[in-house]
C-alpha cells in the first residue's frame, strides 16, 4: 500500500495534524486507508481536498457550508448554489464589519471623553458602569 503519513500531509498543506484528524472525524475528509502498522496513508487527492478546506476556512466559511461546497450533502453543488453560499457568507461578513464599525465609533467616543489623568476618576470607566451608579472598588 502506498501513500504518505499525516505529518507529510500537514507539511504539504499547512494544516496541523489535529485539524486533519478533526476534518476526518467531521466527515470533511474521507478516512484514509491504513498501513499494516496502522498508520494513516494519504494520497494527492487528500492534499487537494485539505488545501480546499483550509482556504475555505481562511475565508471564514463555516463547516456546514464547506460540506456543501465539497458536495458532501446530497449532490455536487452547481455554480449557482456555490454563488448563493458565497453571497450568504459575504452578507454575514458585511454585517460583522458594520457591527465592528459601530463598536469602533462608540469606543472612540467613550475614549474621547477620557482625560487620561493620574486620578482614579475616569470617564471611560463611568461609561462602562451601568446607570445605577455602581462602583468598581
Amino acid at each position: 500500500m502506498t501513500g504518505f503519513a499525516i505529518g507529510k500531509l500537514s507539511d504539504q498543506t499547512g494544516v496541523n495534524v489535529e485539524t486533519i484528524r478533526f476534518c476526518e472525524k467531521s466527515g470533511l475528509m474521507p478516512k484514509p486507508p491504513r498501513s499494516a502498522g496502522g498508520r494513516r496513508l494519504y494520497d494527492r487527492a487528500a492534499v487537494t481536498r485539505l488545501v480546499f478546506i483550509r482556504r475555505a476556512r481562511e475565508l471564514g466559511f463555516p463547516i456546514k457550508d464547506i460540506r456543501g461546497l465539497l458536495g458532501l450533502n446530497d449532490h455536487p453543488p452547481t455554480c449557482a448554489e456555490v454563488h448563493e453560499t458565497a453571497a450568504r457568507h459575504r452578507a454575514v461578513i458585511r454585517t460583522k464589519i458594520a457591527d465592528l464599525k459601530r463598536l469602533d465609533r462608540r469606543l472612540s467616543t467613550i475614549m474621547g471623553a477620557c482625560a487620561e489623568t493620574e486620578t482614579p476618576d475616569c470617564a471611560l470607566i463611568d461609561a462602562l458602569l451601568d446607570a445605577q451608579g455602581k462602583t468598581l472598588w
